[in-house]
């Protein structure tokens, strides 16, 4: 057999895992990895900044539920990927990224674009680590995959030194991997399980809080049955939006922190008590809490529990269905306080969403591509206050179809997260929800979807202003004294067609919907940039 490169190894181990594209901007470090891709059928997808490529990693999660994987050069390669990863991170989602380095025998010596990578990258991965060798590439990248997926997932950094990728191996002579990983789920302790069907059959105004680590189970198919069991009204947040179609009579969206405060028991499944949660406050101090997790240190941070259990959201939640007796109180009157409470809060909304104004309101904007969305629609968020006041209005009918940056907040996720998608659903529409702020850290990745022809639309609410800081910084300094928080009613759609896509501009809400008609006809990639006005619909809302 002849002798290949460490760059071979690299995507022979990919294609075992079924890798089918790789996500990068060029480097000289890399470049093996990319040859070795070509003869494995992997498609390389290039980016013009590593935070989307390593972004994009992330949204082929999201997307699909399998690893994603991005490679970037030494150096700025991959302090650029940084935050992507550090977002992943945080948000609990596997991604493996590839990091480019200097030759092992230069070492401390000052090679180009050398310095400390797995040190850099050890707080915000599950596993940060260097192949020593050649040979040892199919053993790193088997660790890779495991750690990222086992437990609670995340990312994971993998440093390869440039003589690691060129050095050629005879592959007879090298071992490889395999059944490398657990498919099996980690379940709930029995007893814990029968106390937490306890406190739901006997509660009179429990609720279910249903989060991202529901996407990671491959027993996703238990979440109705079990809301069926107990007769339970459920909230989702994060990767689990979608898991209940938006006319699901046990799903509701709009007065979570109402029913927190007026619930009597609390089953928080796979979601931590942070800030989208009011970290504990919203919740009425009397309630009963059942807390599922995969990370056990989780379990009553922020907030007591009653009961806590170590395992996965899925395989628990077919545990307690399977215990439940089906003596439970009657739930009626519980359900009809809580949808007189969403009711109240939509009519509420109705004079903004059907404002005629111009500039145009942005409940009224929300309105309006919702209306122009088709059902299979992925949704992605990048941008601060007009993503929180789309994401009431705008419905979400399948899991892996909306992407928010998640807890940490991170801005610039929309071109990786979409083009990553769109990739893997090419016959379904990919939008990215965008501010004009958060367009101008990525944007430019429009001509990487027009040159490699990845048919993302952005569908953009434009007030000319960081928002959701600005708001609560006037009113607390003044209109003169608000800094930073400023931009300019930029024809950002012109940059898009300068590119090669599609460009549309919108000063009147009738226009929005036809506008957003055409960018998919298109079948370009496409920016509808649209002027939109103040609201104090998200007065208040935490920004911070």
């Amino acid at each position: 057999m002849s002798m290949i490169h460490g760059g071979k190894l690299v995507a022979q181990a990919l294609a075992r895992e079924g890798v089918s594209h790789l996500f990068t901007l060029c480097g000289g470090h890399i470049q093996h990895i990319y040859d070795g891709c070509l003869d494995e059928g992997i498609r390389v997808v290039d980016f013009r900044h590593e935070q989307s490529a390593a972004h994009a990693a992330e949204g082929w999660y999201r997307a699909t539920g399998q690893v994603g994987v991005a490679a970037v050069t030494a150096g700025p390669g991959v302090t650029d990927a940084v935050t992507a990863v550090a977002n992943a991170h945080r948000s609990g989602i596997p991604m493996i990224l590839i990091g480019g380095q200097g030759p092992a025998f230069f070492r401390e010596m000052g090679s180009l674009q050398e310095m400390d990578h797995v040190s850099l990258m050890r707080s915000i991965t599950k596993w940060s680590a260097s192949v020593p060798e050649t040979r040892r590439i199919p053993d790193y990248m088997a660790m890779a995959f495991r750690k990222a997926m086992t437990g609670v997932p995340g990312p994971v950094f993998l440093e390869m030194p440039l003589d690691v990728l060129m050095n050629m191996e005879n592959p007879a002579h090298l071992s490889i991997p395999a059944q490398y990983r657990t498919t099996y789920l980690p379940a709930g302790e029995p007893t814990a399980i029968n106390t937490a069907v306890e406190l739901l059959e006997n509660a009179e105004r429990p609720i279910a809080i249903v989060g991202t680590q529901w996407f990671h189970s491959a027993s996703k198919q238990t979440l109705k049955p079990f809301l069926k069991a107990f007769d339970l009204p459920c909230f989702v947040n994060g990767a689990a939006r979608g898991a209940l179609p938006p006319d699901d009579p046990q799903f509701f969206r709009l007065c979570r922190s109402k029913a927190l405060g007026k619930a009597d028991v609390v089953a928080i499944f796979g979601t931590p008590w942070d800030f989208r949660l009011q970290y504990r406050q919203a919740a009425s101090s009397n309630a009963k809490v059942i807390q599922v997790d995969l990370d056990p240190e989780v379990i009553g941070h922020n907030r007591g529990v009653d009961v806590g259990i170590h395992g996965d959201t899925g395989a628990v939640m077919e545990q307690l269905t399977g215990a439940s007796t089906g003596n439970l109180q009657s739930r009626a009157s519980w359900f009809s306080e809580i949808g007189n409470w969403e009711t109240a809060r939509w009519e509420k909304m109705q004079a903004e969403l059907n404002s005629d104004a111009v500039p145009i309101n942005p409940l009224r904007f929300a309105k309006e591509v919702a209306a122009a969305l088709p059902d299979k629609t992925t949704i992605v968020c990048d941008g601060g206050d007009i993503v929180g006041t789309s994401a009431k209005v705008v419905q979400v009918h399948e899991p892996g179809h909306w992407m928010d940056p998640g807890p940490l907040g991170t801005l610039g996720v929309g071109p990786g997260f979409a083009m990553a998608a769109k990739l893997a659903r090419p016959d379904e529409p990919v939008i990215v929800l965008y501010g004009d702020g958060s367009f101008g850290l990525n944007g430019f990745e429009f001509e990487a979807c027009v040159r490699q022809n990845i048919p993302i639309v952005g569908i953009m609410g434009n007030d000319a202003a960081w928002t959701q800081i600005r708001r609560g910084q006037v009113e607390m300094f003044g209109e003169q004294r608000a800094p930073a928080t400023g931009l300019a009613f930029t024809r950002y759609d012109l940059i898009v067609s300068a590119m090669g896509g599609h460009g549309e501009h919108v000063t009147h809400p009738d226009q929005i919907g036809p506008a957003i008609r055409r960018a998919f006809a298109s079948e370009l990639p496409a920016l509808v940039n649209i002027e939109i006005g103040q609201s104090d619909f998200r007065k208040g809302s935490i920004s911070v």
